[in-house]
């Protein structure tokens, strides 16, 4: 079940609209991008070769109103009855209308580049956040606390049994 090259350049075709598409081979399927940004995938999941298009939270709402089908996976589970469960991905079959046609793709194609600038840009602001905070100075160790009289206290595990005593209490212990 891969999915042909005549099937991805015809889908870089469709959508050229957002920009110049290049078609790699991904897992037995393609991945097309614009600009280095993934915005669609190609695969077959045993119902013939299907555009997906890139989504997210903002975007979905549009293609599930236009009807097309949530990318969804098998994936094995121990905690599914079956063994097996559904994962889905942020991708949504291409409109069938749309896939005639550049000019009818073209509204889609930029929700698709649309959420993948947007997931670019989140994965931007977590890679700044996470190097602010590997170049945060380390907290300063504090000095040592001093026991009585200015001595540096007893490590009461490493000192011997019969000498906590003494430490404890000095007239129990006998000379």
């Amino acid at each position: 079940m891969t999915v042909s090259k005549e099937f991805a350049t015809y889908a870089c075709d469709l959508l050229a609209g957002v920009g110049p598409c290049v078609a790699r081979r991904m897992f037995g399927g393609w991945g097309i991008s614009t600009d280095g940004l993934t915005v669609a995938i190609l695969g077959d999941l045993g119902s013939g070769e299907k555009l997906w298009l890139k989504a997210n939270d903002d975007t979905a709402a549009q293609f599930r109103g236009a009807g097309c089908e949530q990318f969804m996976y098998p994936m094995k589970s121990a905690k599914a009855p079956t063994g097996v469960e559904l994962k889905s991905m942020n991708y949504f079959a291409a409109p069938e209308d749309a896939m005639d046609s550049p000019a009818v793709m073209l509204p889609w194609a930029r929700l698709a580049l649309q959420a993948a600038l947007l997931a670019q840009a989140a994965k931007m602001a977590r890679g700044a956040k996470a190097a602010r905070v590997a170049k945060r100075p380390k907290p300063v160790k504090k000095a040592r606390a001093t026991g009585p009289a200015g001595k540096p206290p007893v490590n009461k595990k490493a000192v011997a049994p019969a000498q906590r005593v003494k430490a404890a209490n000095p007239q129990s212990v006998k000379n």
